[in-house]
């Protein structure tokens, strides 16, 4: 069996104005990773009050990877990796609390027991094969302030049409000052990296990997550059297995990420899937083309399964359609 396991957690790094997308506006971007499970869930939010849509109203990725599981009816499993909001999702608690800001001393004080507790329940899922995926607002600056500590290759993706490296290199610089680390100053600690420099969904990942791997479960890192710094974490803790990335082809082709030289550092497998929005002006499809959002809620897994399954794009496609159409409109309804 296949299952994708999906965390969803926050950090206040995603505040700081001009890090990201994953939200109309900072008020509406706390819910975001909570909606992002109920979507992939039920095929529409349920009890969050928002429909995550960048401020251009480019819709989240969670509307492309609920399309696949309809067409395919893979199971899916949410770990709370620190939300500020609830979801309306199922999920499982392994002792994550929100994030706080990587400028401060100490953003991730649960990273260490949540790490350790996602790793055992990694252990015990009975699953023969996981695509693990994220929703974290802010992801990819923290992806940036672990790879840093780690003393990996900072380069990282975003969910702005213009990636603001500067701003992201100048956040991390000012949290790395905060924790007392130099550029790898956390080498072989990915707990320490992750608790000073990184958010919680970083670390409930980087357990949930390690733990099943141990027991020998596939695991396919469904995502960006963020799932990129979680195989670094878990290459740091010693896991030497072959190790593969599925993500999509607007985060290979964004020149800016370096996704094909950070997985090359990591020896990671890179599968990049082309949902084919080109020469589509649909709002679901068209901001992707444009630049927003290009990963995440396990969007490019999504895609690989079904084209490993032999699904053809088109009908992903109108299964976007519809997904998209049902979320939006859940977002019209009046007040009861």
């Amino acid at each position: 069996m296949t299952r994708v396991v999906l965390v969803a957690g926050t950090t206040e790094t995603a505040t700081i104005e001009g890090i990201s997308a994953a939200g109309a506006n900072p008020d509406a971007m706390v819910h975001t990773p909570s909606a992002d499970a109920e979507i992939v869930e039920y095929g529409t939010p349920v009890r969050s009050p928002v429909v995550p849509v960048s401020p251009s109203g480019c819709p989240t990725p969670a509307v492309m990877t609920r399309a696949v599981r309809e067409e395919l009816g893979f199971d899916l499993t949410v770990v709370d990796g620190g939300l500020a909001e609830p979801s309306g999702a199922p999920t499982v608690t392994v002792g994550a609390r929100p994030g706080g800001d990587i400028r401060d001393e100490d953003p991730v004080p649960t990273a260490p027991g949540a790490y350790e507790a996602a790793r055992q329940f990694g252990r015990a899922i009975p699953d023969d094969e996981l695509f693990l995926a994220e929703t974290v607002p802010g992801g990819t600056t923290t992806a940036l302030g672990v790879l840093r500590a780690l003393g990996e290759r900072a380069s990282v993706s975003s969910s702005l049409p213009e990636n603001p490296l500067e701003q992201k290199e100048a956040v991390v610089s000012e949290g790395l000052a905060a924790s007392s680390l130099d550029d790898g100053g956390a080498a072989g600690e990915p707990k320490r990296a992750v608790r000073r420099m990184g958010d919680p969904v970083l670390a409930v990942a980087a357990g949930l990997a390690r733990g099943a791997t141990e027991t020998d479960t596939a695991v396919t890192f469904a995502g960006g550059t963020q799932m990129l710094a979680v195989i670094a974490l878990v290459r740091h803790a010693g896991l030497e297995r072959e190790l593969s990335l599925a993500t999509t082809s607007f985060v290979a082709d964004d020149a800016s990420a370096g996704v094909d030289e950070l997985a090359a550092d990591l020896n990671v497998d890179v599968t990049a899937t082309d949902p084919g929005f080109d020469g589509t002006d649909h709002p679901a499809m068209a901001a992707y083309e444009a630049g927003e959002a290009k990963e995440g809620v396990g969007m490019g897994g999504a895609l690989a399964m079904a084209s490993r399954a032999g699904v053809p794009m088109d009908r992903i496609r109108e299964r976007i359609v519809d997904v998209y159409d049902r979320v939006t409109e859940s977002d019209e309804k009046p007040e009861r």
